[in-house]
């Protein structure tokens, strides 16, 4: 199973990068393979450490997607690195072995230390539907533009039905992201 989180790497500079992330859970381990060429791959291999956060406001996943990266961000507590402050939990993680790869390498981490902020009341359609197009807006480069424009009308009802002030913010962001990825695609 995969499970969306928001994973902030730094550089050897302890300059914070946040990257939206599907990761997967391995006995207790937590795996990460982000496709190359990838920021947060370079930081993860230079740093070795990270923190996978958890949070409801899908603005930071259409947000990093998108460009905007410029969200509240704490220390973290046991690593050099930082945490979102609008997390509603977030885990420390020490890199502990990886699987090269060409196109993708897996990288497993270890848990350091976990925090719990506020409660988490669940997702409502709209907050689903901007993380699945944000999935689907990482991947223009790999998917057929009709197959992203049939999931976006379709993931527009979700948004019509339940979308709050943050989601609407999200959703705007990604629509502009992939007019103008079209845009650019067209010119070539």
């Amino acid at each position: 199973m995969i499970y969306e989180t928001i994973v902030i790497s730094t550089n050897a500079e302890n300059q914070p990068h946040i990257a939206p992330f599907g990761v997967r859970f391995v006995d207790d381990l937590i795996v990460i393979a982000p496709y190359r060429p990838s920021t947060t791959l370079n930081n993860l291999l230079a740093t070795k450490i990270a923190t996978l956060n958890l949070t409801d406001d899908v603005r930071v996943f259409a947000g990093a997607i998108t460009g905007r990266r410029d969200f509240p961000l704490l220390s973290a507590s046991t690593i050099s690195g930082y945490r979102l402050a609008n997390s509603l939990a977030h885990e420390e993680l020490s890199l502990v072995n990886i699987v090269d790869d060409a196109i993708r390498p897996t990288l497993y981490f270890k848990v350091l230390s976990t925090h719990n902020h506020l409660p988490f009341k669940g997702f409502n359609r709209a907050q689903s539907a901007v993380i699945e197009l944000c999935v689907l807006a990482s991947r223009l480069d790999r998917l057929p533009m009709q197959r992203v424009e049939a999931k976006l009308a379709y993931l527009q009802i979700a948004i019509d039905k339940t979308a709050g002030e943050r989601e609407l913010e999200a959703w705007g962001w990604l629509n502009q992201f992939i007019f103008e990825y079209k845009q650019k695609d067209s010119l070539k």
